[in-house]
């Protein structure tokens, strides 16, 4: 890691609250990260922000020191059962529990207390936690909003709200869900607002101007989408020889840890059945895992026992793996802003890496507005078909049993709605 991407802005000379000041030396921040520089003493001023950065550039920091200065200087009753006083809204489970990870370490010293609300798992362990009283309540908006109509919390008390990656709200449908929330909080004018994305489009600003108290946009090179750190790489193989690149490319590379995104489920899944079959260690994660199983992914992938992770773009936001080595785009995403986000994956907080692109004949047609996008073409690396490896089969995957299969077997008609053109299933975040 290098310094080159910190401003000359110290955290000690914002005057923060020893308690703060504590948390952040814990974390072994002495400089400022540029969107850091700008938004916080903004925020500590008591003044709305809406931030846009480059992912892995500190924004959850920037907004966990504000909130914390802002509960330290507002002192409250300790005779009440606690209510939230914090409030965090995050997109996916992984952003939130990263979210948390980062407030446990910066607000150490504060005594506040941390919950998270997500899907998935641990519903009553998560319901009890919250209903004993929390100073900071981060999580996804539908378990939020489960608990909050079931009267597990109020949010009366609520003096800091963040929406983190509000873009990614929108993609994923959360919208309705964010307007319930924020309409049930104390007015906009009696609390800090803090709005964070790598993007801020136009539906997010409305959003914004909409919930927030005429917030201060900052924009952190805003044309300049992807980090110069970040060295990328584009090959042209056809279909068949996609496998063998990719296993020959990670091969190459030795030990480090890889990302390697797909666009569908059943892909990730066939990707890490075949680098498995050729003794690579990889795992697929995505929407549908269970959250036990994608969170002890995580674990070992961060820890490098895991060397591949496979992903699609549920994976590829509000994961901060630090010294990812390279991320291997072995599909094309389909939507540009999904390919900056996945590179992002690497070269965070500074350090370089690699980001390998493949444009196969399927995908490939979605290269055109990437590099409109990013700004500039992504520079062409060749590969000699003659040389790529031999690599062997895995076994085949046994086949699930449909109730459909069921039905035509039998002779039955398939009930109505139940056709295959009906069966896509949005991946549970």
């Amino acid at each position: 890691m290098t310094d080159s991407h910190l401003s000359e802005l110290r955290f000690d000379a914002l005057g923060l609250h020893e308690s703060t000041l504590a948390g952040i030396r814990d974390a072994g921040f002495e400089y400022c990260t540029p969107i850091q520089a700008s938004t916080l003493p903004i925020a500590l001023q008591q003044h709305d922000v809406a931030g846009q950065a480059q992912t892995g550039t500190g924004k959850t920091a920037a907004f966990l020191i504000a909130a914390f200065q802002r509960l330290l200087s507002t002192p409250v009753d300790t005779e009440r059962k606690k209510q939230p006083r914090i409030f965090i809204l995050a997109p996916t489970r992984e952003l939130a529990v990263q979210i948390a990870r980062d407030a446990e370490i910066l607000g150490k010293h504060t005594g506040y207390t941390i919950a998270l609300a997500y899907g998935g798992i641990d519903y009553e362990k998560q319901r009890r936690h919250i209903e004993n009283g929390v100073d900071v309540l981060i999580g996804t908006p539908g378990r939020i909003i489960d608990y909050f109509k079931q009267g597990v919390f109020k949010l009366n008390e609520v003096q800091v709200v963040v929406l983190d990656e509000a873009d990614r709200m929108f993609d994923l449908g959360f919208i309705k869900d964010i307007r319930y929330l924020l309409r049930r909080l104390p007015p906009p004018e009696q609390r800090l607002n803090m709005l964070f994305s790598a993007t801020l489009s136009h539906r997010v600003m409305e959003l914004a101007y909409e919930h927030m108290n005429e917030p201060e946009l900052i924009r952190i090179e805003p044309d300049k989408v992807t980090v110069d750190s970040v060295r990328q790489a584009i090959f042209f193989p056809s279909n068949p020889e996609k496998m063998p690149l990719l296993i020959g490319l990670i091969r190459e590379m030795g030990s480090g840890r890889i990302m390697v995104f797909v666009n569908t489920k059943r892909e990730a899944e066939r990707v890490q059945d075949y680098l498995q079959a050729n003794d690579i260690d990889a795992s697929a994660i995505s929407g549908d895992v269970p959250q036990k199983k994608r969170l002890n992914l995580l674990r070992r992938f961060q820890s490098g026992e895991l060397q591949v992770l496979i992903g699609t773009d549920v994976a590829s936001r509000g994961l901060h793996i630090p010294d990812v080595k390279c991320v291997i785009n072995y599909d094309l995403p389909q939507d540009c802003e999904d390919y900056v986000h996945r590179i992002g994956r690497t070269a965070r907080a500074g350090a370089s890496g690699d980001a390998i692109s493949f444009g196969c004949e399927t995908y490939a047609v979605s290269l055109p507005d990437i590099e409109e996008f990013i700004g500039h073409g992504i520079p062409v690396a060749k590969h000699d078909p003659a040389l790529l490896p031999e690599i062997k089969k895995p076994a085949m995957r046994p086949r699930k049993s449909r109730s459909a299969g069921q039905h035509q077997r039998s002779g039955k008609k398939r009930p109505p709605g139940k056709g295959r053109s009906h069966r896509r299933k949005k991946e549970t975040l």
